[in-house]
């Protein structure tokens, strides 16, 4: 199935679109490091790294919106460029021990000018897919592919910078980051696959169309920010628990290994039998999240605790997948774009979110408060996922349920 999807993208297109969204990955953290140390103060960094978390959840879903009613070539050109030169200014004013309102403000531009490489190259290659008259099974190995390249990069992005700051600067790893949005972002707004999505025609018709979202849409958006919360709880908690046992340079690994694990079974998923339907395997993941997050309270070892993360990873990926092609189904093509773009920003903003609420937590109450938060997180996906039905079994369009 996977040779199938090679086939569909072509050898290009998976390496840039890679390339092109590693920098996300990499400027969160990368801008954390980069102020903290020039500035000396955790809470400067904390703010400019909220700001370009900010930046990115407000703009991305208009970024995508932009891409369904313009094409994705221009739009994501223009982000790729000016988001390439607000990292690099941001680089330049830390260097410069700009005071903090400038530093935020740069975060928070280039956090808005993210380019969404990863939700618009799923756009694409489910287009791409689509157009080839392709059946639902390639359309969710599609998605698994996309959603593996996603895992990878945010797992990939922070070694690079923890990499970059141990041998030289974190400074480098964001110029590093500008580099490759200046050219693979670039690439990718080039590349000819940018054709097979057609900009919307606005006519009345259209508009009233693109309007119509139905209610699931949104429940799927919603879960989209509890994955996020997931991830930020999880991050803090793991912070908390491997400075507490004297090992705070293993949070990284910890993450990391749940990062691979997530991947590995992201690749894994386009083998799930066709007749399982998406809402099925929507409520299996969240019950997955919920039994596997739930071990987190009682970690209380560094060998717990990758046991622990490393096996929750396992369901991270098939959530993840799930809801990208529920949301396929779902939303009319002529947003699809910007919806991919929501997803992932709820993820961001989520994340953000909940890292600074639960870091605050397990400074006072130790990494169980943190993790808590994790699992409530999870409880709330699970609730959601029973709470919206498949209103068509052929396309599994799904709608509130009474």
């Amino acid at each position: 199935m996977y040779r199938d999807t090679l086939s569909l993208l072509g050898p290009a297109l998976p390496v840039v679109s890679f390339l092109g969204r590693l920098p996300t990955a990499m400027c969160q953290l990368g801008s954390l490091l980069l102020v903290a140390e020039t500035s000396g103060s955790l809470a400067t960094a904390g703010l400019t790294g909220g700001a370009l978390a900010a930046g990115q959840t407000v703009a991305g879903p208009l970024i995508g919106r932009l891409a369904d009613r313009h094409g994705q070539r221009g739009i994501v050109l223009a982000a790729s460029l000016a988001n390439a030169v607000a990292v690099t200014a941001l680089v330049l004013a830390a260097l410069a021990d700009a005071p903090t309102g400038a530093l935020v403000a740069l975060g928070a531009l280039a956090g808005a000018t993210v380019p969404q490489v990863g939700p618009l190259a799923r756009t694409r290659s489910v287009a791409l897919a689509r157009r080839s008259g392709a059946d639902d099974r390639l359309v969710g190995a599609v998605l698994s592919f996309e959603g593996t390249l996603d895992e990878v990069s945010f797992v990939l992005g922070p070694a690079l910078v923890g990499l970059a700051a141990a041998l030289a600067h974190p400074a480098a790893a964001l110029l590093l980051a500008a580099l490759l949005l200046a050219v693979c972002g670039t690439a990718f707004a080039l590349h000819p696959t940018a054709r097979a999505l057609a900009p919307v025609v606005t006519t009345r018709t259209s508009a009233a169309e693109r309007t119509r979202l139905p209610g699931s849409a949104y429940a799927l958006r919603g879960t989209m920010v509890l994955q996020g919360a997931m991830f930020g709880a999880s991050q803090a908690g793991i912070t908390a628990l491997t400075e507490q046992l004297g090992a705070p340079a293993q949070a990284g690994l910890v993450y990391a290994a749940m990062g691979v694990m997530s991947a590995a079974v992201g690749l894994s998923m386009a083998a799930v039998p066709a007749r399982i339907g998406l809402t099925t395997r929507w409520r299996a993941a969240t019950a997955g999240l919920v039994v596997l997050s739930a071990p987190l309270l009682l970690a209380d070892s560094l060998g717990a605790l990758y046991a622990v993360v490393v096996v929750l990873g396992a369901a991270y990926a098939p959530h993840l997948i799930t809801v990208f092609g529920l949301t396929e189904r779902t939303v009319p093509a002529a947003r699809l774009a910007e919806s991919m773009a929501f997803l992932t920003s709820g993820i961001v903003g989520g994340q953000a979110l909940a890292l600074a609420v639960s870091g605050r937590l397990a400074e006072g109450h130790g990494a169980p408060a943190a993790f808590a938060v994790a699992v409530g997180a999870a409880v709330a996906c699970a609730v959601l996922s029973w709470t919206v039905r498949a209103a068509s079994p052929v396309r599994e369009e799904l709608t509130p349920a009474a």
